[in-house]
């Protein structure tokens, strides 16, 4: 239970962040926000440094590729993020969980129960109903048929949804990544040298790119509670991924239950349409993940 609990708390603040790095890109450009981000969260870290030794070289070469693969997921989502409604994005970041269950099962050789499989059927359909929308009436009164969401056929739009779904492949592999990792490490470990890497690879991207960080960016609200909140949750997930008992699985579904922040913030915060059916495509997805968790 208490695996589940970090997991739950990893997913609604998984939500939350994507909102803050909505309103953080406003004002400064994917890598401006990227390396900060990074920066403060490994600064935000480093006194766990002093119990991140001991690690054996196959260890330290693990974290890499994970943080490798985080470096390209965040590229990618930050981009998409950007570009995209945060409610549409927010569901289409639900698409790891098949990417990820895939792994669990393929990799890692965990068994799904009859709840388990209806609830990734559930799950799989609230996101092939995300990409209909409801029955439209033209003019005349008559109905037009179900269509494919006007915001999916948007100029460009269909880019920034691949990029998404990569984002959701490389977050599924970097969980994938977790889950091995902590059987032989602890949480405080894997934290400091993963935080520590991604801060390089985006340290050097900065330079061979020779992009300008704006020091306003350093004061950016956003970025430092975008910052406090990933180094919390993240630290939560490492732990949930130590736990004898968790499987790769259920964490995924669970996670998921941020996308109800991100829907609810499109419609509140951002003002955009259609957030009703896309609720109704959540409701469905979180009916999947009631039934992934139960035993």
């Amino acid at each position: 239970m208490w695996w589940m609990l970090c997991v739950l708390f990893f997913g609604v603040s998984k939500g939350i962040r994507e909102i803050m790095k909505k309103l953080a890109l406003k004002k400064h450009s994917v890598l401006e926000v990227l390396f900060v981000y990074t920066a403060l969260s490994f600064i935000m870290v480093l006194p766990s440094g002093r119990n991140a030794g001991g690690l054996e070289p196959v260890q330290f070469l693990f974290v890499a590729l994970k943080a490798f693969f985080v470096f390209l997921a965040w590229i990618c989502s930050f981009k998409a993020i950007r570009k995209l409604p945060i409610s549409l994005y927010g569901v289409l970041d639900l698409s790891r969980v098949l990417f990820a269950t895939a792994l669990g099962v393929f990799v890692l050789r965990e068994q799904l129960g009859i709840f388990q499989v209806f609830g990734l059927v559930f799950v799989g359909g609230g996101l092939l109903l995300l990409k209909f929308s409801p029955k439209k009436k033209a003019e005349d009164g008559t109905a037009s048929g179900v269509q494919i969401s006007e915001e999916i056929k948007k100029d460009k739009t269909p880019f920034y949804v691949a990029i998404a779904f990569l984002s959701c492949i490389l977050n599924a592999m970097s969980g994938l990544l977790d889950k091995i990792l902590m059987r032989d490490m602890t949480s405080s470990q894997l934290q400091f040298w993963y935080m520590l890497f991604m801060v390089s690879y985006y340290g050097i991207y900065v330079l061979i790119t020779k992009t300008k960080i704006n020091p306003k960016t350093w004061l950016n609200g956003w970025i430092w509670g975008l910052s406090l909140l990933f180094v919390a949750s993240d630290k939560a997930l490492f732990i949930a991924n130590g736990m004898p008992d968790s499987k790769i699985t259920v964490m995924t579904l669970i996670k998921q239950s941020g996308c109800i922040v991100t829907i609810l913030a499109g419609k509140f915060i951002f003002k955009e349409k259609n957030t009703g059916y896309k609720l109704f495509c959540a409701a469905v997805i979180v009916i999947g993940i009631v039934l992934g968790v139960v035993r």
